[in-house]
């Protein structure tokens, strides 16, 4: 049987435009603290009210906060699905060169800082020898 006709015994790559690299497991942490921040973000309501009813409070919160509780429950489950965390992804990938430069820039100025150190270090050195 000739394969190179039949369409589907050819392998065509299948890319993921929401995910187009793998992640390791510290890129994907940074991308559930973004999925978490953001279904946060959109309940910030339903848990200020549940935080206010809880305060100084310890085991009785359970009991007492139950309908702020469960509305801040119902809000993260309706907000926490796979297309939050696609966006949370998305949103990782887009800023993944800002953040690159950011992290290079302030490795720059450590490394100034401590050649900056090591000279005044040295200089000190030399003063003291002079003695």
């Amino acid at each position: 049987m000739d394969t190179s006709t039949n369409p589907q015994s050819q392998s065509d790559p299948k890319y993921n435009l929401r995910n187009p690299l793998p992640l390791s497991a510290a890129q994907e942490a940074e991308v559930k603290q973004l999925y978490y921040k953001r279904v946060r973000g959109y309940c910030a309501a339903e848990v200020k009210a549940f935080a206010e009813c809880a305060a100084n409070r310890t085991v009785t919160a359970t009991w007492v906060c139950r309908t702020q509780r469960l509305a801040m429950n119902t809000c993260m489950l309706a907000w926490a699905g796979p297309e939050e965390e696609d966006r949370a992804r998305e949103e990782w990938f887009a800023t993944h060169e800002e953040r690159k430069r950011a992290k290079e820039e302030e490795s720059a100025r450590v490394e100034k800082r401590r050649e900056e150190v090591i000279r005044m270090m040295r200089e000190d050195g030399r003063r003291k020898s002079e003695r």
